[in-house]
């Protein structure tokens, strides 16, 4: 069985966002997998996805002092058209990855229990952002 759905998020403050709940919600089909796996893809490229701890939000802003230590605004960028957070938001999407894959197995994704999908938000204010769900796995 193959599914593919796009869902679109609601626009949310840099950062770095724990959607799994979104994903799961968006995909009633995965109820009836029994062995697959997930693909979930970001269509843009100020914005970038990561699995990681989903348990103490300190995570979520050490992640984010992370990159902005690792791709800064005040560094001499050449591509500057769309304000000082355009281009270290190119940088961290590219090194942060557009997708992830997550296995299924009797309808459940199979992140460990500390783990969550994240939305890796890069830009101020970014906007909505839209996301490719693709499962491929037997039925139940």
């Amino acid at each position: 069985m193959w599914h593919q759905t796009e869902i679109s998020l609601p626009a949310k403050t840099r950062g770095f966002h724990i959607i799994t709940r979104h994903v799961v919600e968006a995909l009633p089909e995965l109820k009836s997998i029994e062995v697959g796996l997930l693909h979930v893809f970001i269509k843009h490229t100020s914005a970038s996805l990561t699995i990681n701890e989903n348990a103490d939000p300190d995570v979520q802003v050490d992640m984010e002092a992370a990159m902005n230590h690792i791709a800064p605004e005040d560094f001499p960028y050449v591509h500057t058209c769309e304000g000082p957070d355009d281009m270290p938001a190119h940088v961290k999407s590219s090194l942060m990855g557009a997708s992830v894959s997550i296995p299924v197995k009797k309808g459940q994704l199979q992140l460990g229990t500390w783990q969550g999908i994240y939305l890796c938000e890069h830009r101020n204010h970014g906007g909505s952002r839209r996301l490719v769900l693709t499962i491929q796995g037997s039925d139940v």
